[in-house]
């Protein structure tokens, strides 16, 4: 009788990803311990998944070298980024590999969003910090949202073993498969509608959101699909517009706390908050004929601690004459001050008036809230702010975006900023960069 020799237990797998020639088969040779993949100084000459079996403090793992991603490109390099999607598909921990001496490219920032979209574990690894004046360049790799980089030369091993420690503490035990829910299709990418722009539309009760939701879908004619819930759920549409798909969540009216005492309203206003917690842009809409309610003043301050970037529609304008839309607006810059440079329109959802400029403010908030400024533009518009005006508290050293999304920028500097110099910093860097209407964060870090 014969004996079946047991199954070797399942490793967990690391996936080495990137676009071309970041240095991820160099990476793959440092933590194999030996030369195993062809490294050379131009891309493309990795095409298929190389598959290795590692070890790290006595701990076994598989590492997968996969092509360079370009998402994009002939029918070769096409299959190249299906098989690095396959890759990352079924593994328990993706490292993105960036190069800090090129800074974050297109391709970096379209495979940070597929790997996001995908809900695999992942790291981003600064590739080429050779040295410390390399330091600061890979904080600009923030902007791709998976986390503070970890800096490495693969080249020439630096860092690299604090990285394989934190590999470790993030793998999953021996035999333990991570098994999450996929976006989109591997081969074919995501579906349309996961690209589209996600736009919350918010207000108290009974002023127009669903008339204007209706008015928005019946001018475009276009609705690829609804998903409604209950009564008082949210509804989510997907629209084909002329400035690209937008996915827009109608929501359930938020009343005064001490009116959702119900299950079903406050249920309906956990799905609201949700809804404005994962939106790209949010649509606040306000009845022109009542003014800024204190009710909208708490609801666009729960917009302003999501971080989201909002428009705001002044509904049923029609019904007002000169003089009172005079003190409206008056009404809004007092009481909405706090939004910032939030753009508003003006509109009548009822008749249609004004309607158009809906979608071409939500699709410039979006962009200005996806703002990236190349570090080395920010730290020479840094050295004129400061030229024309220096701080009381201390030198601006240098400037890194560290994410968008709003833009966010920090400051490295020897000593404390006071808050007017930060406000003063904020306008000149909206005005240099032509920085749309977004919230936009500016953090201090010390730095002698």
């Amino acid at each position: 009788m014969t004996t079946r020799a047991p199954e070797p237990e399942a490793r967990p797998v690391v996936v080495i990803a990137g676009r071309p020639n970041v240095g991820k088969s160099t990476l793959v040779n440092r933590i194999l311990g030996r030369r195993v993949t062809v490294v050379e100084e131009r891309p493309g000459v990795t095409r298929d998944r190389l598959v290795h079996d590692a070890e790290w403090n006595g701990r076994l793992f598989t590492v997968v070298d996969t092509g360079g991603w370009l998402g994009r490109g002939d029918d070769l390099e096409a299959k190249v980024s299906a098989q690095s999607d396959k890759a990352m598909a079924t593994s328990d921990l993706v490292l993105q590999v960036i190069d800090v001496t090129v800074g974050v490219t297109v391709e970096d920032e379209e495979l940070a969003r597929r790997i996001r979209r995908r809900g695999r574990p992942a790291m981003l690894v600064a590739n080429k910090v050779d040295n410390e004046r390399r330091e600061a360049d890979a904080w600009e790799a923030l902007s791709l949202g998976l986390g503070e980089p970890y800096l490495v030369s693969a080249l020439h091993g630096r860092g690299t073993g604090d990285l394989l420690d934190e590999v470790m503490r993030r793998l999953p035990a021996d035999g333990v498969k991570v098994d999450l829910p996929l976006a989109g299709d591997i081969d074919g990418g995501p579906a349309p509608e996961d690209e589209a722009l996600r736009v919350a539309l918010v207000g108290r009760p009974n002023v127009g959101k669903s008339t204007l939701f209706n008015r928005l879908a019946g001018e475009e004619r276009a609705v690829v699909h609804d998903r409604p819930g209950t009564t008082r759920d949210a509804v989510d549409t997907v629209l084909h517009t002329a400035h690209g798909p937008i996915r827009f969540v109608d929501t359930a009216g938020l009343r005064r706390a001490s009116r959702t005492e119900d299950g079903t309203e406050y249920f309906a206003m956990v799905r609201t908050l949700a809804a404005l917690d994962q939106a790209d842009v949010v649509l606040l809409l306000v009845d022109a004929t009542e003014g800024v309610t204190h009710q909208d003043q708490r609801l666009a301050e729960r917009i302003g601690a999501a971080g989201s970037p909002v428009v705001v529609v002044l509904n049923k304008w029609e019904l007002l004459d000169t003089g009172a839309r005079l003190e409206m607006l008056e009404d809004v810059e007092d009481r909405l001050a706090f939004l910032g440079e939030a753009p508003v329109v003006k509109a009548s959802a009822q008749t249609g008036f004004g309607v158009h400029r809906i979608l071409p403010a939500l699709r410039n908030a979006a962009e200005a809230y996806r703002t990236r400024i190349p570090t080395g533009e920010l730290n020479r518009a840094i050295r004129a702010i400061q030229a024309a005006h220096g701080s009381p508290g201390g030198r601006i050293r240098y400037a890194v975006q560290g994410a968008t999304d709003p833009p966010t920028f920090t400051l490295f500097s020897t000593g404390r900023l006071p808050a007017p110099y930060l406000r003063y910093v904020e306008r000149k860097l909206r005005e240099t960069f032509a920085i749309g209407p977004t919230p936009v964060k500016l953090r201090v870090r010390l730095r002698k």
